[in-house]
């Protein structure tokens, strides 16, 4: 298999996967919402992952692009490369362990096989790290997870958040739903009287702030509001589904446990 030499990027996750296997300088276009690492800031933009201008991207002779169907309406992407007749490969993140294995599919794709597993091994090693530190935890805090605010969509049971949360030593409130997000009610949160909230707004114009969500009303009588445990988290650590997610978990492991974040939760490095 030769190794395309003109790639272009349909989701910021792909972008940082693609990039983590070494191919920065292949990449000759990515979406809107790529800007890591920064080297990908200069490239040409393609548009909203929702909304790929598919003219400029094949403007751009790629022999490979890479697409994904993280979110509902993706999957359009996939038609329109189709018609267009351009080179793709499309992956699909659903939960923990397909993160993986679209990092392998990627490897596989761009001839980057074993730079790939060793990625894999990189990244899981360092979710091995953050679980044994908190392993001996005796309270595990339920927590909410907030995707967006209206409607209100939370991480459910088969979002890769309901493991990282479980692996950073917390409880995902929704995580009984089988879906993968899911839309709610205030109520329901209320209802569940999470110990710790957490909002983490993907594509949201106005970034969440902790104030702004303690302050909903009816939220004063939740548990985490009372407690002062409301959280904003950074969207690039925990909405792309790629190597960064280890970052992510070390950061929820410091929220959710910061009494052991002096033990040495989190800052392990890199993948």
């Amino acid at each position: 298999m030769s190794s395309p030499q003109r790639i272009v990027s349909l989701s910021a996750s792909n972008t940082e996967i693609l990039c983590a296997l070494g191919l920065t300088e292949q990449l000759v276009g990515v979406d809107t919402w790529s800007d890591y690492p920064p080297a990908v800031k200069t490239l040409p933009k393609v548009g909203r992952e929702l909304d790929i201008d598919m003219a400029t991207v094949a403007a751009l002779r790629p022999d490979l692009v890479a697409a994904c169907r993280s979110i509902p309406g993706m999957e359009r992407n996939i038609t329109r490369l189709e018609a267009a007749g351009l080179p793709y490969v499309a992956v699909e993140p659903i939960g923990l362990d397909s993160i993986f294995e679209c990092i392998r599919r990627l490897g596989a794709a761009t001839d980057r096989q074993q730079p790939a597993e060793e990625l894999v091994d990189r990244i899981q090693a360092r979710l091995v790290v953050v679980q044994q530190q908190v392993a001996s935890v005796t309270e595990r805090p339920r927590v909410y997870w907030e995707w967006y605010p209206r409607p209100l969509i939370a991480a459910a049971g088969k979002s890769w958040m309901t493991r990282l949360i479980a692996m950073a030593g917390g409880e995902n409130i929704f995580a009984g739903r089988a879906e993968e997000s899911t839309t709610i009610q205030v109520e329901e949160v209320l209802a569940h009287q999470p110990d710790v909230i957490l909002a983490c707004w993907c594509g949201a114009r106005t970034p969440p702030t902790a104030e702004r969500v303690a302050a909903r009303a009816g939220w004063e009588s939740a548990t985490a509001v009372r407690s002062g445990r409301v959280h904003v988290l950074p969207e690039a650590y925990f909405a792309r589904p790629g190597p960064r997610l280890a970052d992510g978990l070390e950061l929820l492991a410091a929220v959710l446990h910061p009494e052991r974040a002096a033990q040495g939760v989190g800052g392990t490095g890199r993948p």
